[in-house]
């Protein structure tokens, strides 16, 4: 397994990261999602999904909710 960290401009409210935990953890590969504090850490299979899938659907569903990502 590997981890991905990715920080954003501002702390999650509840319903967004619900919604993100919904998404990102239903992604095939994606096995757990932890997000508090303005920082989000994904734990995925590397031989099911590639990081920059991971980091691209992640900053995806982010800016749908409003959020930017700052790892960029």
């Amino acid at each position: 397994m590997s981890k991905v960290s990715l920080n954003v401009q501002r702390q999650f409210c509840a319903e967004c990261s619900l919604a993100l935990r919904r998404f990102i953890g239903g992604m095939n590969g994606v096995e757990s999602i932890e997000v508090h504090n303005g920082k989000i850490e994904i734990v995925y299979d590397p031989s099911t999904i590639a990081e920059d899938t991971v980091r691209k659907l992640s900053k995806d569903s982010m800016e749908k909710l409003g959020y930017q990502l700052l790892d960029e």
